[in-house]
């Protein structure tokens, strides 16, 4: 079953986030967890196993500046996806992008659109088999400014 999360969802979507982004302890990602769940332009559905459990989630939402590959505004964006492994290879993973391009199609969005690391092999298979086309390739740069 996939449903919306709601703010009582908060711990369970923190603990799934933070599987996906382990870089980050669940405390971390509480703040940021619990205004997607109240945003209008930003939604979370949860993945639930047959006894309620939470076992994924996906966060997605508007993004109103240029996205690679679109030609419209908003464009309905895949933040996130996360399926423990062992629900994964059963659907589920295409079931929650489905919610979440029928919940950007329902705030007016024509397009949909997603990215990955590079080097993510998997993420990119998933897109791909998903009906997504690559849109781009790019390698961002950063450096640090000397203070005057």
């Amino acid at each position: 079953m996939i449903r919306e999360a709601v703010p009582s969802d908060l711990e369970a979507v923190a603990s799934l986030a933070a599987r996906l982004w382990p870089a980050h302890a669940p405390e971390d990602l509480k703040p940021e967890i619990a205004e997607l769940i109240a945003a209008r332009d930003a939604a979370i559905f949860l993945l639930l196993a047959d006894d309620g459990s939470p076992t994924g989630f996906a966060q997605c939402q508007l993004r109103r500046d240029y996205v690679e590959g679109t030609g419209t505004s908003p464009v309905g964006y895949l933040e996130g996806i996360y399926v423990d492994e062992a629900q994964r290879r059963r659907g589920c993973g295409r079931a929650l992008l489905a919610a979440c391009e029928r919940w950007a199609a329902g705030c007016g969005c024509t397009e949909f659109a997603s990215d990955c690391e590079l080097d993510n092999d998997k993420s990119l298979a998933f897109h791909l088999s998903a009906g997504f086309s690559e849109a781009n390739r790019i390698i961002c740069f950063a450096k640090r400014l000397a203070r005057p």
